[in-house]
Formats: structure tokens, C-alpha cells, sequence
């Protein structure tokens, strides 16, 4: 059956997103649920293009830094507008396309467990093969199902607690989704990741410059996830900064500093350092992927470790020049 606009209503955020925004909005058709796009400034058709197709549209205030955040935030306000009783939100990302019957799927989970706050399923790459970067992208998507500690972009919310932790926080340039989810599991709620096909995502990347940026911008979020929340038992992100620094900055610095002194052991002990956590990343991950992909995946949590480092010193720089963060876009 169609999912009811009264009971569902659909969020979906873009920019620049061109053929894929209209294979998103396509794909909920089928729902003949209240749709709004909101677009954070896009130079192409995107706005003319989701009006075309049934959607309400929102164009972001141009004089206010742009964050996914504040796009869902924005975008929610309307739909609670259109439908001040709605009870579930489906949130997606403009370059994803939702799998049939994932709508009715992820209510029917929220209604059968009061406990929950929202679901989410299997977000897939479009093309895995197109480039490594998009077969990462597609490894990153290939998570553990049942209860989460967090949601990604695409997922389906219950209003209710939505407003209750006050929405996205607006201010986080990365990270806001485990942010949410944090405040979510204060106030008594949970996550729950389903083993089911939810969205199809085109991740587009085809060079360097572009994994290199979508890295950075991970280390920002670990620097202000640990800033936010590292002190708490949640210890949020707190791992993943302090393996980036150890792995992208502080190892690096040592076996510089020490070169000259070691006739440059140092830095073939460094070499060999990381070439065992390569080793042991790749071996690690066999258990899920085949070995191509584990041997990329391994040498890209090796040089990931580089550009995190940058993503993190742009926020420790940030705040110590109160100054806010600007978006860092791979696209």
C-alpha cells in the first residue's frame, strides 16, 4: 500500500545535484507523500526541476553559512507546515534514489516499536566500480544492522522526539547525524539500522582533490564531535581523532625530528608502522570484503589518516580564532 501523507512526509536537501536529484524525486512518486526539496544554492535547474515534479521548494538564505543541518531543519519546518500533524519524517540526501517499498518498511518499524526514534537500512552505490573512490563510498555504506549508535543521511524519523532534542544542530559543518543521535539516546531513545535496501546513492567521485576533501572534512567532525562530547561515556569520536593525530601528525613529526640523529631509521621504522597497520586493516577486513577491496580500503585508512589531521586542525585553527567553520564540499 501507498504510504498516507497524513501519517509520512519526505525532506529532501541538494545542491547542484542535476539528473540525480531528479532520479530521487522520481523515486517518490510512487508514496504520493508531501515531498520538499530545499536547495542550499544551486547555479543549475534544481529548484525549477523539483517544483516541476510535485515538490515544495525552499531555497536557503544565501547571507547564512550552508550545513546539511540546517538544510533538514528548514525543510522540516515547511512539511510541519504543510502537515502540522505528520508523524513520521523521511529524510534523504538529493544524490540518492529511495528503493521501492522502503517507505512503508521503515513505519512499519517505528509503529511497531514505540522505542524507537528512527530507521534506517542499506544505503548502496550506484556505480561501486566507476572509480576506487566510489567503491570506498560503497564499503563505508556497509554497516552492521539492528541497534545503532547512529543514522546516516537517509534515514526515517519519528517527529515526536525529533522536536523533542531540538532537530539537527544547524552550527555542524560534518557529523550531525551522530550528533542527533547522541541527544536521541539521552532522552531515552534509539537507533535502528535495518537489513534492507533504503537508498541508492551516486557518489560521483572521480578524483583525488574530491576524496581528499570528503577526508578532511571527517577529521572536522571527529576534532568537534570529541570537543562536543569526548569528556562524556560516550567518549564520542574520541578514538578516531586520536588515531588520525597519532597516525597523520605525530608519527610523521617524530620520525622527522629523529631522522637526522637516526641516519633516517627512524623514518624506515615509521614506514614499517604503517605498513603493519595496512597489513592488519587488510587482513581485518577480508572477513567482509574481497580482497581488492580490502587491500583499498586498507590503504585508504592509511592516507585518510592525513587528511582527517588537516580536517582537524581546521577546527582546532577555527576555534581558537572564534571563528566559524565554512562547509567543506567534495562535489
Amino acid at each position: 500500500m501507498n504510504a498516507s501523507p497524513c501519517d509520512v512526509g519526505i525532506v529532501v536537501i541538494g545542491r547542484n545535484e542535476g539528473e540525480r536529484l531528479r532520479r530521487c524525486l522520481e523515486s517518490l512518486a510512487s508514496y504520493h507523500a508531501v515531498v520538499v526539496y530545499v536547495d542550499s544554492g544551486s547555479t543549475d535547474n534544481s529548484v525549477e526541476l523539483a517544483k516541476s515534479l510535485g515538490a515544495h521548494a525552499v531555497e536557503l538564505d544565501l547571507a547564512i553559512g550552508f550545513t546539511a543541518a540546517r538544510a533538514r531543519n528548514e525543510g522540516l519546518e515547511l512539511l510541519l507546515t504543510i502537515l502540522p500533524k505528520v508523524e513520521f519524517v523521511q529524510f534523504v540526501d538529493g544524490d540518492c534514489e529511495v528503493a521501492p517499498g522502503w517507505i512503508q518498511l521503515a513505519m512499519s518499524r517505528l509503529e511497531g516499536d514505540p522505542r524507537l526514534a528512527a530507521v534506517c537500512g542499506r544505503r548502496r552505490e550506484r556505480f561501486p566500480n566507476a572509480s576506487v573512490y566510489n567503491r570506498l563510498c560503497d564499503i563505508e555504506w556497509n554497516t552492521e544492522v539492528g541497534i545503532a549508535k547512529a543514522c546516516g543521511g537517509d534515514v526515517m524519523f519519528r517527529t515526536a522526539p525529533l522536536e523533542e532534542v531540538g532537530r539537527y544542530d544547524p552550527l555542524l559543518i560534518a557529523g550531525e547525524e551522530p550528533e542527533l543521535c547522541i541527544r536521541l539516546r539521552h532522552a531515552g531513545w534509539l537507533v535502528e539500522r535495518v537489513d534492507a535496501e533504503m537508498t541508492i546513492h551516486d557518489a560521483a567521485m572521480f578524483r583525488f582533490g574530491q576524496w581528499w576533501r570528503r577526508a578532511v572534512r571527517a577529521g572536522h567532525a571527529y576534532a568537534q564531535g570529541a570537543a562536543m562530547y569526548g569528556r562524556s561515556p560516550e567518549s564520542h569520536y574520541v578514538r578516531q581523532l586520536r588515531s588520525s593525530l597519532t597516525w597523520g601528525a605525530l608519527l610523521p613529526i617524530v620520525a622527522t625530528a629523529f631522522a637526522w640523529s637516526t641516519s633516517g631509521f627512524s623514518l624506515l621504522i615509521a614506514l614499517g608502522l604503517y605498513l603493519l597497520l595496512c597489513v592488519r586493516v587488510f587482513l581485518s577486513s577480508q572477513r567482509r570484503l574481497d580482497p581488492f577491496s580490502a587491500y583499498i580500503y586498507a590503504l585508504n585508512c592509511i592516507g585518510a589518516k592525513f587528511a582527517e589531521t588537516v580536517g582537524a586542525a581546521k577546527y582546532f585553527v577555527n576555534q581558537y580564532r572564534r571563528k566559524r567553520s565554512c562547509l567543506i564540499e567534495y562535489k
